[in-house]
């Protein structure tokens, strides 16, 4: 009896480390995929004056403690002015003559770049043209010498659950290796813009800050994606990562080389999402699509004849699941071509040709400055005068509705889609009319405005700006 309990535990024991055996075989082995791409990964440090931090970077309260801290123990002598930031990052070379990827937010302000290589140069890069809505930058450095570069390869044929492999600099430890595996894709994360025209990988690699502008490698070491950004409550990784697609990325990075700047297309309406509610009052056997909740005047949506009510179910196409899916899809048509859009309209399929239009350059705030419409750049203000459905369903003589809102007019909490009735006491009828008004406001002075939100008068005090 002790004898076959001894060979049914020498069995279970050979079975288990056979188990194990197999388990590590079919386990990647990334050594060579690092040893052949580390040398195009690079390492980059900025200079720049100290800025307020965005959205993407949350400040950690605890690391203002921190600055105060260690601000006490400062030179009594030492400018208490600002100081410069010094930021970094990773990137990657796509090119053997120094053109070099990474993320804009790694690179945006700075008056210095220092990129250093694998075998420790370093040469000064700058900027050849950045991409904001991407949060995309294309630098250069200058050598004669044939540098090594990476292999591109393609987004959209990844798959949830591949294996995937990070390179870069978390907190300044150069040349780090993280690998996990691909855990979504066409992930939509507003930006500070609250735009979503990046259908982000998600993966469980593990990100930091200092991998942001570094690449993301499939199992044949070609780059998929730039790793951008990270979901956290502490600042640290907490396994949620998400890169930007290579495929999106490349052909920023192509626009961006060739002429400095990135065309986009763009239809000029508000969308939401379906939910199942939603989907059944307009017909839908299920939850999908794009629904257009208002279409802006002049746009190439009224002009191709989408309407307030449709769904769009598929663009260019690509099947709409989601919403926000539509904006990635729309931004990556080059302006001036023509798409088929199919969508839900009274119930009813139907298909349409429109053609797309360009999206404006971003202002000084980085917001979208789409045309058909006036700016105020005294006030902040970018209105659009009312059409005459507008003035009948709100019982209105005049007005404009606000499309954009900054700076003074944001501080009074004028809100986009409000819609301003008067000014300083007096009238608003149209653009031009605001205008004047405008233009003729004391600087300095408190003045009244009187706004129509959801249907409600409300008297809001903006401060004329110096």
């Amino acid at each position: 009896m002790m004898y076959l309990l001894r060979r049914v535990l020498f069995a279970a024991t050979i079975g288990l480390f056979l188990s194990q055996s197999v388990a590590a075989r079919e386990l990647p082995d990334f050594t060579q995929l690092v040893e052949q791409n580390a040398p195009a990964v690079v390492n980059i440090s900025t200079v720049g004056e100290k800025r307020q931090s965005s959205s993407r970077n949350p400040r950690n309260p605890r690391n203002e403690e921190l600055d105060e801290f260690f601000r006490q123990f400062m030179p009594p002598n030492r400018p208490r002015g600002p100081m410069p930031s010094r930021s970094l990052g990773s990137g990657f070379i796509v090119s053997d003559d120094g053109y070099i990827l990474t993320n804009n937010h790694v690179v945006d302000g700075a008056s210095e770049i220092i990129v250093r290589f694998n075998d420790r140069r370093e040469l000064t890069a700058e900027i050849i043209g950045q991409d904001p809505r991407s949060d995309l930058a294309v630098l250069k450095v200058e050598t004669e010498d044939k540098l090594p570069t990476v292999k591109i390869g393609k987004s959209e044929s990844l798959k949830v659950g591949e294996w995937v492999l990070a390179i870069g600099s978390p907190f300044g430890f150069d040349y780090s290796v993280t690998a996990g595996i691909v855990s979504a894709k066409g992930r939509s994360l507003p930006t500070a813009q609250n735009e979503t025209y990046v259908p982000y990988i998600q993966t469980d690699v593990a990100i930091n800050p200092g991998n942001s502008g570094g690449p993301l490698f499939d199992l044949d070491g070609q780059v998929v994606g730039i790793n951008a950004q990270i979901y956290s409550n502490s600042g640290g990784f907490m396994g949620v990562s998400f890169a930007i697609p290579i495929d999106v990325a490349m052909e920023v990075a192509d626009q961006l080389r060739d002429g400095g700047r990135v065309s986009r297309g763009w239809l000029g309406v508000v969308i939401q999402e379906v939910n199942r509610d939603l989907a059944e009052s307009f017909g839908l056997d299920r939850p999908h699509g794009a629904l257009i909740s208002r279409v802006m005047d002049g746009t190439p949506a009224q002009l191709g004849g989408l309407r307030e009510g449709d769904i769009i179910t598929r663009f260019n196409g690509h099947s709409i699941e989601r919403s926000g899916e539509l904006p990635q899809h729309v931004g990556r048509v080059r302006a001036g071509n023509e798409v088929d859009v199919e969508l839900v309209r009274d119930g009813e399929k139907m298909t349409m040709a429109l053609q797309v239009g360009e999206l404006s350059d971003l202002d000084e705030r980085g917001r979208v400055v789409a045309s058909g419409s006036t700016n105020s750049d005294r006030l902040g203000l970018r209105v659009a005068d009312l059409s005459e459905e507008e003035l009948a369903r709100l019982d209105v003589e005049g007005g404009v509705r606000v499309e954009e809102s900054s700076g003074a007019a944001e501080e009074a909490g004028i809100r986009p889609r409000d819609i301003i009735l008067r000014l300083n006491n007096r009238a608003v009828t149209d653009q031009d009319e605001l205008a004047e008004i405008t233009a003729n406001l004391a600087a300095g002075k408190q003045v009244p405005v009187l706004v129509l939100r959801n249907r409600n008068p409300v008297f809001l005090p903006l401060r004329v700006p110096e």
